[in-house]
């Protein structure tokens, strides 16, 4: 009887070994196998709006080498004064160097080399929502903010004015 019983278990382990060794194997998954899936930039769409006004003049940005110039943050060519962010961390200076004008704290050269630079008379004034911005360019730009750039007199009586074309979302 334990003879039988033993050549019993040496079977049944025998087969369940067997079983292992030839049965047919699934491919186990390689990652460079699989298909990437593509990613927005930290996941981020989010948006703003700004305005340009120098000694007056609402500045227009219609012409195509304002739109899309860099996959991080950009505008389009349908509303040329809302910004498209597409990353974290993108301030307002890191949009203007995607343009082909300059801002600095005290100058604005625009696209066609005119530039609007503070003096005794004029000066060069940032808001955001609302709220005046000596230092815009590093802030981080969040989604519904509302950016006015105004170049004119020390204390422009039109910058009400301007901050209500700023264009809403």
């Amino acid at each position: 009887m334990k003879v039988i019983l033993g050549i019993g278990i040496a079977v049944v382990l025998l087969l369940i070994t067997s079983y292992f060794i030839f049965s047919p194997k699934m491919p186990s998954p390689v990652l460079s196998s699989l298909t990437p899936t593509p990613i927005i930039p930290d996941g981020v769409d989010r948006q703003a709006t700004f305005a340009i006004f120098t000694n007056g003049t609402f500045r227009i940005f219609t012409d195509p080498r304002y739109h899309n110039k860099s996959q991080d943050v950009y505008i389009e060519e349908n509303n040329p004064n809302v910004v498209q962010v597409k990353k974290s961390g993108v301030t307002w200076g890191d949009f203007f160097l995607t343009l082909p004008m300059k801002v600095t704290a005290n100058c604005l050269t625009t696209g066609t080399g005119q530039e609007f630079c503070s003096n005794k008379t004029h000066t060069l004034k940032f808001y955001i929502n609302g709220v005046p911005f000596s230092d815009v360019l590093s802030e981080e730009i969040k989604p519904q903010d509302k950016l006015l750039i105004s170049y004119g007199p020390e204390s422009d009586p039109d910058i009400e004015n301007q901050l209500q074309k700023v264009p809403n979302l």
